[in-house]
This record gives structure tokens, sequence and C-alpha cells, in this order.
């Protein structure tokens, strides 16, 4: 009682998708790359040209103005230990210490 049409590939039964965009098999699609909650991976299919989904961030474009790049920095700070303000600041330390050393040397 199947018809042939139920045997034939999608393209070929329902023709093209809207605005010309071509046919194909989702199941085929690269997947997300990104773990779920549980830990499992996403199943997902990947944005087309990416390696996530679009919940996991496959059509985020990130900031691009210069607000928004700031704002991103300062959302993903930790402490500061490491920033270039820190390690410049602990090297302009050390360069006193060694010349407090050294001073230290002369005048014994």
């Amino acid at each position: 009682m199947h018809s042939k049409a139920a045997n034939e590939p999608f393209a070929t039964r329902y023709g093209w998708l809207k605005n010309g965009n071509p046919t194909g098999d989702p199941a085929s699609a690269p997947r997300c790359g990104a773990r779920t909650r549980k830990g499992s991976p996403c199943r997902c299919p990947a944005v087309r040209g990416k390696k996530r989904c679009r919940m996991h961030g496959g059509l985020s474009t990130g900031p691009r103005t210069p607000e928004g790049l700031a704002r991103s920095k300062q959302a993903n700070w930790k402490h500061g230990r490491y920033s270039a303000e820190a390690r410049q600041e602990t090297a302009h330390f050390r360069e006193l210490l060694r010349e407090c050393r050294e001073l230290e040397e002369q005048m014994k």
C-alpha cells in the first residue's frame, strides 16, 4: 500500500525549500560540539560553517563596539592578579628590590 513517492528522496517528493534553499538530510548535518548540563553532547545541528548550534553560540558574532568589548572583558574578570597592570607593578617592585640590594652591597 506504500506509494512510490515514499521511496523517493525528499527533494524529489517535495521540491525545494523556501527562498531557494536546497533540501538536505538533517540527520547528516554536523552536530554541535557543546556539552549539556548532564554532560552528554548536544544533539542539535551546528550552524553552517560553525562548530556550535544556535543555542550554544553559533549565531553569536561577539561584541563589536569598543564599549561592548570592554563590557565583555570586565564580565570575565576574575581577580586581576595576572593583568598587564599587575605584571608591570610586580616588575617595578622587583627592580626596586634589586636596586636596594645593590645599594646595600655597596654600603658594606
